[in-house]
């Protein structure tokens, strides 16, 4: 058996202050649209996801795919915005097998209304603390780890036609 290959001082470093990120992040964000949207930030990023399909909708195991969200915990996700107005699911036409989640005029409205906190809190909690070069570098390192953990470019699909920030979807 080899020995393993562990991790420099500095790559230990790093390590541990990206692993804080992704605990404090997601807990941060989430927190910001509980208190102002009552959703978390799983059902906001599926809502995005929806915003920037054709005619607004997807197949649930594409919206699984990209969201990296078993179908069950989706599902729930989707019921709840089902109950809120927000979605409406329905038998794939093609097959008639698959079910489509598709975002209402409601739900859209919606998430026009929370982008603005959402964006906020991404700039404050993130791009505040980076200086342009940072952003940029930012980029470059998430597309290297990105193209390790998500080869086939899953989880980020292309960038809508629109992305001057100003329909209120996407992933601010």
């Amino acid at each position: 058996m080899s020995e393993p290959r562990w991790l420099s001082d500095e790559e230990q470093k790093a390590w541990r202050k990206l692993a804080a990120v992704f605990t404090l992040l997601p807990a941060s964000l989430d927190a910001q649209l509980q208190h102002d949207a009552s959703l978390t930030h799983f059902a906001y990023f599926a809502l995005a996801m929806l915003s920037e399909a054709p005619d607004r909708k997807l197949r649930m195991s594409e919206l699984a795919a990209r969201s990296s969200s078993s179908p069950s915990r989706l599902s729930h996700t989707i019921s709840r915005l089902e109950n809120r107005g927000y979605v409406r699911r329905f038998r794939a036409a093609e097959d008639g097998r698959g079910q489509v989640a598709q975002l209402t005029d409601e739900g859209m409205n919606a998430l026009v209304g929370m982008a603005p906190g959402h964006v906020e809190a991404v700039q404050r909690f993130v791009f505040d603390a980076l200086s342009t070069e940072q952003v940029q570098q930012l980029n470059e390192i998430s597309t290297a780890i990105l193209g390790k953990l998500d080869p086939d470019g899953t989880l980020v699909p292309p960038p809508p036609l629109n992305n001057s920030g100003s329909s209120g979807g996407g992933e601010g």
